[in-house]
């Protein structure tokens, strides 16, 4: 309230696992530190880097917004992309080098510049799944995908299952026949693609076509000896980004168990993690 009656920003600090946090009876439990600036959003806002970054969000970019937290420029915002501020506040100096070396690294933080901090959030476009066959099993699955952050889109050559009523919004159906190929979807690394349409030939197409692009995740759902049928009749060895059969070995019963142990892959492969339980881990469940 404050911030919104004066305009003036500020930054909170809490301790999560202080001696205060017993005092008040929050039992938290967390033993971390958390920091919040507050600001009051409106056409300050907007005037900076707001509006900029808005039209990378619709440009499907990976960007970083700034904000000082300290300093003579407290307050004011940055949209940094392609190695330029797009929009916002220019303080000069090192801020750019700043953002734009945090956003080849995909490191949101802090830094501190004289006597200033300015604080570079990396926003990345939302992971893009396609899902290639919209059999009954594929519902769970987009369903779930999308629940976790991803952008779904399912892909068939048959019009009856793609429909609103099995995928409803926000996915996306593609009409398409394997035989058609993947051209003009802009596949790239922030993709994952996961094949399973239960037809042999129709799953040899869509991996085939997929084989050439550079999605970062590619699964298959059926057992290996289905996997080896489609690898031999395309010609080549399995690359190593070919997850199949697909999903974590978490012994699931039935499609909707199927697709946790999806999306979980999913995750952990985009994540460079190899699976396990947090409890097996050393340190932080976080990385700081």
């Amino acid at each position: 309230l404050e911030a919104i009656k004066t305009g003036k920003s500020r930054l909170l600090r809490y301790e999560t696992g202080s001696d205060e946090e017993t005092v008040w009876g929050m039992g938290l439990g967390c033993e971390g530190t958390v920091e919040v600036f507050v600001q009051r959003a409106g056409a300050e806002l907007l005037r900076d880097a707001g509006g900029a970054a808005r039209s990378l969000c619709a440009q499907d970019v990976r960007f970083g917004f700034g904000t000082f937290l300290a300093g003579p420029h407290e307050g004011r915002t940055l949209a940094v992309a392609r190695g330029k501020i797009q929009g916002g506040f220019d303080p000069g100096g090192d801020a750019l080098a700043v953002a734009s070396r945090r956003i080849e690294s995909e490191d949101t933080g802090i830094e501190k510049m004289g006597d200033s901090r300015l604080f570079v959030e990396v926003l990345d476009p939302p992971p893009h799944l396609y899902i290639f066959g919209a059999g009954d099993d594929a519902r769970p699955l987009a369903t779930l995908a999308l629940q976790a952050g991803f952008e779904v889109t399912v892909v068939d050559h048959r019009p009856a299952y793609l429909t609103a009523e099995r995928f409803p919004a926000p996915a996306r159906l593609l009409l398409r026949r394997p035989e058609d190929g993947v051209a003009g979807l802009g596949l790239s690394r922030r993709h994952s693609a996961v094949v399973q349409t239960h037809a042999l030939v129709h799953d040899k197409t869509w991996l085939e076509a997929l084989f050439q692009e550079p999605v970062g995740y590619l699964g298959l759902l059926g057992p290996r000896v289905r996997r080896e049928q489609i690898l031999q009749k395309i010609g080549v060895p399995a690359p190593e980004r070919l997850y199949a059969p697909v999903g974590l070995d978490v012994a699931p019963d039935g499609a909707e168990q199927v697709a946790v142990s999806i999306v979980a892959e999913m995750l952990a492969v985009r994540a460079g993690r190899p699976p396990m339980h947090l409890r097996d881990k050393a340190g932080g469940i976080h990385d700081r």
